[in-house]
């Protein structure tokens, strides 16, 4: 007989016999599928393209690689800096200037509530912005990187 803190080992054998002989036994119970069924094989490992150090530096110090890095930080870091501003207005309006922030806009809707929806609707602008500017200008130099590194250019 089993103790209430000590699970029985009947649900586990029973679980065992019912599966196909292929399909191994663990004690996760989300762990379901045969070992052969993974739904991202590439990230396994077995697909993995290793460098050597001495590409790799050399990558790095190319002219491509440097523009690549411009860009993105031209991009990503001016735009962090205005939202990491516009966000810390919000909070501290929020904080220091409730008067302000509790006032009406129109009908229930306060400036507050208008500034915080204004706050979710920046960040999927700026999402978008990113992607448009990765597909545009960060996406076709990587993927000329990658291809040198890997070989297939």
């Amino acid at each position: 007989m089993s103790t209430p803190h000590q699970p029985s080992p009947e649900p586990q054998a029973r679980r065992a016999s019912q599966l196909p002989d292929d399909v191994p036994v663990h004690d996760d119970p989300e762990r379901h599928l045969p070992e052969h069924h993974n739904p991202l094989p590439e990230l396994d490992g077995s697909h993995a393209y290793v460098v050597d150090d001495a590409k790799l530096a050399a990558v790095q110090a190319s002219d491509e690689f440097q523009e690549l890095k411009k860009r993105f930080r031209n991009f990503a870091f001016p735009l962090s800096a205005a939202f990491l501003i516009w966000y810390f207005a919000y909070v501290l309006l929020s904080t220091y200037a409730v008067g302000f922030m509790s006032r009406p806009l129109f009908g229930n809707v306060t400036i507050g509530l208008f500034l915080g929806l204004l706050q979710f609707l920046t960040t999927f602008v700026i999402t978008a912005l990113y992607i448009r500017h990765a597909n545009k200008n960060l996406d076709p130099i990587a993927t000329k990187i990658r291809a040198q590194l890997e070989g297939t250019r």
